[in-house]
């Protein structure tokens, strides 16, 4: 779905090479480097952009989300051996950090979940300032919004933002919500109050936008943590994109898909059945990492 907008780098196990090539075709290009995992957006690199047709990744240190899951020595070098690959200029920073912990407006105000963000067993002694300053520090945010905290069934991650919040654009905001009586009603409610109560790094309100959460699945005894939120955009400058969008078979997803359409109409809508991610443990955005065109402001 991605490649149709936009072109699209597979990694993929050295072994499994071969066979990712001839299942994905010839338009996809397969980069083989060893890994533990598939969750791109928190072992891979986050890119950056200084406007002046430069580029680089930020290599974060990785943990396998508070030391949960091991081996995960692959996916902690991952990063660099994926920006010396590609022969991108690349900056280690020293904090603990996965990519869908965080959200961007691309214009300098950031989200993040007070749950994932500041829990000891990703940098302890990790506070609101020392967290911000971090941010200012690598990625230019002059802003943070802080949000409570994610899905209760997203507990690997312990509340990544990516799965209840996440721009649209600068000033506009998608955020998940659920009925009054669930189990994550309490902590929704209280992201949605922070976020209208919230102004951006330009001092704008935010518009808040909510999507209905779809019903709850089990699979393999455990609750998957199904998110419209974690969608990927996908597109090149100059020419029209698309929201690749997890769905689920569930009577959710036409409203998803109607409301991602009012707030894209720019992008195709491209809803994609999404519950063996999801089973995973994570969705479509946690399997894609994009990396920005370094073109000139």
């Amino acid at each position: 779905a991605i490649a149709a907008y936009e072109k699209v780098t597979v990694l993929t196990p050295p072994a499994e090479a071969v066979r990712a090539q001839r299942l994905l075709g010839p338009g996809i290009e397969i980069l083989p480097l060893a890994m533990d995992d598939c969750w791109l957006r928190d072992s891979g690199p986050t890119f950056v952009i200084d406007g002046k047709g430069g580029r680089a990744g930020i290599a974060w240190r990785f943990n396998a989300w508070g030391e949960k899951f091991h081996p995960y020595d692959q996916d902690a070098s991952l990063a660099l051996r994926f920006l010396r690959a590609r022969r991108e200029r690349s900056f280690a920073a020293g904090l603990v950090l996965g990519g869908g912990a965080i959200g961007s407006d691309g214009n300098g105000t950031l989200l993040t979940t007070e749950s994932c963000a500041l829990n000891s067993n990703r940098n302890a002694g990790m506070d609101h300032g020392r967290f911000e300053q971090a941010m200012a520090r690598h990625l230019g945010a002059r802003r943070v919004i802080w949000l409570q905290g994610g899905l209760q069934a997203d507990a690997d991650t312990d509340g990544h933002v990516d799965t209840v919040a996440c721009f649209a654009r600068p000033g506009l905001v998608l955020v998940q919500m659920c009925e009054r009586g669930h189990r994550d009603h309490a902590v929704l409610s209280e992201n949605v109050r922070r976020l209208r109560a919230a102004s951006d790094a330009e001092g704008r309100r935010l518009e808040v936008v909510e999507i209905a959460a779809p019903a709850d699945r089990i699979a393999d005894g455990r609750r998957l943590p199904l998110s419209y939120i974690n969608f990927a955009f996908a597109g090149s400058p100059g020419r029209r994109g698309a929201i690749v969008l997890p769905v689920f078979d569930d009577p959710a997803d036409t409203q998803a898909i109607a409301v991602l359409a009012s707030v894209f109409p720019e992008r195709d809508i491209l809803p994609v059945p999404a519950l063996d991610i999801f089973t995973g443990g994570g969705g479509i955005h946690c399997i894609t990492q994009p990396v920005p065109a370094a073109s000139p402001a």
